[in-house]
Order: C-alpha cells, then sequence, then structure tokens
C-alpha cells in the first residue's frame, strides 16, 4: 500500500470513530479541509461511498463500516507496537534465577532496594535449584548456590557463607550447650557443609549420626530448628533474621563458623554488558559487603570465631 493511501486510512479511521471531519481534523491537528481531501481522494481510489451525511453527522455506508472494522483494528495494533516500543527505550528488563531458599531469605528483604532504586528496570525472578541453561532460556543471571567451577561461564563471588550449629533457645535449654551425645541433627540434602565433614573438622567423635532430620531445603530445615525438633548446621546467610530476633541461638560457641564461598552469580560473559545486569551486580555487591561486614560483627558478639575453608574439600565421611 502506498503512503498516501495509508495517510488516508488514518484520516478515515479519526472521522468514522469522531463521526465528524471537524472532530477529527482537531484530534489529528489539521485543518478540516485537509482531513475532506483525504477522505475524497481514498473513496475515488476505492471506487465506493464510505459516507452518508445524517444531518450534521457522517454515518458509514456498508462498506465504509468493513473498511472501518480493518483499519481500527491494524492502527491499534501498530500504536500498541509503538507504544511498546517507546516504554521498552525508557524501561530495561532483568530476568535473574535464584536459589529457593536464597531467594526467600537473603534477596528477597532486600530486593525492594534495588527496585526503588532502578525503577526502569523490570525484575522477573524464578526461585528455582536447577541451573539455567543460558542457551536455551532467556535468562541474564543466575545465583548459584555450589562450589564451581561452571565452565564455560562467567562466576563474580557473591556470598562468602558462615555455617554454624543453630537451635531454638527452648531445644538448647533442654538438652543444653554443645551436648552433641544427645542432639538430633537437622540438615538440607543440598547444603555444602555437611554434619559428617563438620564432625570430621572439629575432631567429634561421640555424636550419633542415626538421630537425623534430612530436608530437601535449607528453608525446611531451618524452620524444624525453630520450632524445637534439633540442632540444625546451617547458613548464616539464610538464618540470619531467626538468629538477630532470637528464634535460633548458637548451639556452641566452642567451635569455630566454617567461612567459605557459597553463592556466585553465573552467566556467559556477553551478559556483563548489559546495563540491568551491571546496575544489579553493583547493587547486590555491596549489599554482600554489607552482610558480610555485619555477619563478622554479629559472630564477635556471640564470641564465635570463624576459619575458613575450601568448598570444594567438602567430602561426605564414612
Amino acid at each position: 500500500m502506498r503512503d498516501n493511501k495509508l495517510n488516508s486510512l488514518v484520516y478515515f479511521e479519526a472521522v468514522a470513530r469522531r463521526g465528524a471531519v471537524a472532530l477529527a481534523a482537531e484530534e489529528l491537528r489539521v485543518s478540516a479541509s485537509a482531513v475532506s481531501q483525504q477522505i475524497k481522494t481514498l473513496e475515488l481510489q476505492l471506487g465506493i461511498k464510505l459516507f452518508r451525511r445524517s444531518g450534521r453527522r457522517l454515518i458509514l455506508t456498508l462498506q465504509g463500516e468493513e473498511l472501518y472494522s480493518a483499519a481500527s483494528t491494524s492502527l491499534g495494533i501498530v500504536k500498541n507496537t509503538l507504544s511498546g516500543l517507546s516504554q521498552n527505550r525508557e524501561h530495561s528488563k532483568l530476568n535473574l534465577r535464584v536459589a529457593p531458599s536464597f531467594g526467600v531469605r537473603w534477596l528477597a528483604p532486600r530486593l525492594h532496594e534495588f527496585i526503588e532504586t532502578n525503577p526502569t528496570i523490570d525484575v522477573r525472578i524464578d526461585a528455582a535449584p536447577d541451573a539455567t541453561d543460558f542457551d536455551r532460556e532467556i535468562m541474564d543471571l543466575d545465583i548459584r548456590y555450589g562450589a564451581g567451577p561452571w565452565h564455560g561461564l562467567a562466576m563474580t563471588p557473591l556470598i562468602q557463607d558462615y555455617v554454624i550449629p543453630m537451635c531454638s533457645p527452648a531445644y538448647l535449654d533442654k538438652i543444653g550447650d554443645s551436648n552433641f551425645e544427645e542432639a538430633r541433627y537437622i540438615t538440607s540434602a543440598r547444603a555444602l557443609c555437611q554434619w559428617d565433614y563438620w564432625f570430621v573438622a572439629n575432631n567429634i567423635s561421640h555424636a550419633d549420626p542415626a538421630h537425623r532430620y534430612v530436608l530437601d531445603r535449607s528453608s525446611m530445615a531451618i524452620q524444624l530448628a525453630m520450632d524445637g525438633a534439633g540442632v540444625v548446621l546451617e547458613s548464616l546467610a539464610l538464618a540470619q533474621n531467626a538468629i538477630e530476633d532470637g528464634r535460633l541461638v548458637p548451639f556452641s560457641s566452642a567451635y569455630p563458623a566454617m567461612r567459605f564461598g557459597s553463592y556466585w552469580i553465573v552467566c556467559p560473559e556477553r551478559h556483563l554488558k548489559r546495563k540491568s545486569v551491571t546496575a544489579f551486580m553493583n547493587w547486590i555487591r555491596d549489599k554482600s559487603d554489607v552482610y558480610d561486614a555485619g555477619v563478622k560483627h554479629r559472630l564477635a558478639q556471640l564470641g564465635i570465631k570463624f576459619t575458613k575453608i575450601d568448598a570444594r574439600d567438602f567430602r561426605p565421611q564414612a
């Protein structure tokens, strides 16, 4: 379709919708004579009458009704598309996958700060334990739990985690500080640091490994400990709020917290050039630094030291 016919359709749609040449001219910000000329030109090109006059109003003919239906639908699609493209220039998107427990317990309480300081970034978060397949999925970043390495992907360390045994105050009163012989052990099956490793690293040989509850998620393991079912060996990144408000307490201050890299920002190298990715990474690294300083301060208050280890050394002990 030639440009002049398309232009005539725009004028025609406005007249048909408003019911008068003058109202269409006002909307289009042109003269009434220009609108009338465009309608006459379109009728001549098509060889049909599009309007009949009824008093001061223009009424569509049957052929005019048919053309108006097609023109209003098509022009509506074009207007919506142009509007969307304009908004996309102002807004960028961030598609993020995150380990579920980390997403709920660490990221979610802080996320509103990123949204408030980056109002033009639309955030979509997928909380799932499975690693992102960047070749098949539309995802910018993956906050991944593990020791790595993930070959072919850029890895940025995010969280230096601290793991200690924790329990509810009532459970501690019930069996006593450091009473590993009587304790029931809670753990997440997906946790890097398991009780077997922790016992060997701390030269504890008298604990009974049969007294255990193994759960699929750290959030469930932490909740079970808060409910007084036993002692959980878990991440302070995930249990920080429960420690701060007293729902969980260290089971013992005699053993150091194990400090190791456990959460990473993982993505293809090319994604690091995206503006939304850069903004998010700068923000979350600042939050990570604040978290690390806060945990060190809290451990000092509790009289607990920490020891640095390599998460790749974790091995189940027979």
